[in-house]
């Protein structure tokens, strides 16, 4: 069976806690829970709620053994330097420390005017963009990672007429993801349940715009690429989707502007694919790991992806090696 046929029935390789709805005072504990903490982070001094957030990841950091290891397996690899290195367990609770900000400034979020959430993010980088996926008169594939506000920067640029869907995992807590996808549709931003191929399609096909995360983690069964130089795997929904659809991935950094305020966005070159074959799905998924690449080496305290990125052994890296060079070329 060839990769493409694999990455197919996979999908998009998104995360999945559980299969199947939960038993009910769970779903609705999530939401109580959810809704408690944007209502405490709400009125709590930014300052406080920042700090009352960062301790606690921090210390989580610290007293979960397999998490810290797999953080400090990531930065290991970004920073080129033993997993247990001073410079690499310093990335780590750096990058608890963005996670800490991003979840006071996400559940601050629903109570920002439209005007006060789209000074968030400076639009100007984007003109040239527009341009473009207007130009090609074919929908956009965003594909982006945890750096950032992701919601945040989504929110800002549907509010400059952008038709934004973006795919959200509802499997774990749908009746959250519910609370989510309604509170999300107010600003302009449609979620949709990231197994839902047909509202996906749907979206290309009218030519709008489909933002993808593609950092969930490290999937043996997804498409071998180079990182950081080691072997690891990307999921194929984005070239797939772009091959079958003619619409082209475009690769989204987020920073933080230097003084906190803004969000930054800047964009890799436009990836084309022009076929479904094997070896063109490897080559756009392997530019796409370049771009995410270079996003995180441009601000790795800012990335707060918290599960393993890479294979945890030698043997599994040889044998992404050994499945990339069995891609035919120009196939």
């Amino acid at each position: 069976m060839s990769p493409v046929a694999v990455h197919d029935r996979k999908g998009l390789g998104a995360p999945v806690a559980r299969t199947g709805r939960g038993p009910r005072p769970i779903e609705k504990a999530a939401i109580y829970a959810y809704r408690a903490g944007a209502w405490l982070m709400g009125r709590l001094p930014v300052p406080v709620a920042r700090g009352i957030v960062s301790v606690l990841l921090q210390v989580s950091f610290l007293l979960w053994p397999k998490k810290r290891r797999f953080v400090n397996d990531n930065f290991a690899h970004i920073l080129g330097r033993p997993a247990g290195s001073l410079e690499v367990r310093r990335k780590a609770l750096a990058a608890y420390r963005s996670y800490a900000r991003y979840v006071v400034e996400l559940m601050r979020l629903p109570r920002l005017s439209n005007d006060q959430a789209a000074a968030l993010v400076d639009t100007s980088t984007l003109l040239p963009l527009e341009a473009y996926w207007k130009a090609s008169g074919k929908g956009l594939i965003l594909t982006s990672a945890h750096i950032g506000n992701l919601e945040g920067v989504a929110r800002g640029i549907a509010r400059h007429g952008w038709p934004i869907d973006a795919i959200a995992d509802d499997s774990s807590f749908p009746e959250l993801f519910d609370h989510l996808r309604t509170q999300r549709a107010d600003w302009g931003v449609d979620l949709i349940p990231w197994r839902n191929l047909r509202q996906l399609y749907g979206v290309l096909k009218r030519n709008e715009i489909l933002a993808l995360i593609i950092d969930w983690g490290y999937r043996p069964d997804d498409i071998p690429v180079r990182m950081f130089g080691s072997w690891t795997t990307l999921p194929a929904g984005p070239a797939a989707l772009a091959a079958k659809t003619g619409a082209s991935i475009v690769h989204i950094a987020i920073r933080r502007s230097d003084d906190g305020r803004r969000f930054l966005v800047t964009y890799s070159d436009p990836i084309v694919v022009a076929s479904a074959e094997p070896a063109e799905i490897q080559r756009a998924t392997q530019a796409v790991a370049d771009a995410l690449a270079a996003t995180i080496a441009a601000a790795p305290e800012q990335w707060y992806s918290f599960k393993p990125l890479w294979p945890a052994t030698q043997a599994e890296q040889a044998a992404l090696a050994e499945r990339a060079a069995l891609v035919p070329a120009g196939s």
